[in-house]
């Protein structure tokens, strides 16, 4: 069964960090642009970070350079979103994604470059 899993989502409070794993099965994540996506009620979802297949490429949104960086385990094709000096905006579901695209800066925003999505999990930053 194709299937993304995300998983470490919580509450945090600002200045704190979460680490979300996307686990992948029925397919190798290695050979996919695995993406990280984040949606607030009433809002799109955007695209927020890309690691491209082979790790060859990353893109990332301006708002969270410098402090969410993401990886990946092929191993256990599992890809990683670490999430550091959070801040309350950064409050949304967190969605993976992956797509056979190159390179991530070109095409990463766009939902349509997707073949699979996993089912969110909650990040949520308050004080």
């Amino acid at each position: 069964q194709v299937q993304l899993v995300e998983s470490g989502g919580g509450s945090v409070q600002p200045g704190g960090s979460l680490k979300l794993s996307c686990v992948a099965s029925g397919f190798v994540a290695d050979y996919y642009s695995v993406s990280w996506f984040r949606q607030t009620p009433g809002k799109e979802r955007e695209g927020v970070v890309c690691l491209g297949s082979g790790d060859l490429s990353t893109a990332y949104e301006d708002s969270v350079k410098g402090r969410f960086s993401i990886s990946r385990d092929t191993a256990e094709n599992t890809v990683y979103l670490q999430m550091d000096n959070l801040k309350s905006e950064d409050t949304a579901t967190y969605y993976c994604a992956a797509g056979l695209f190159t390179p991530c800066g070109l095409y990463y925003r766009d939902r349509n470059n997707y073949k699979f999505w996993g089912q969110g999990t909650q990040v949520t930053v308050s004080s």
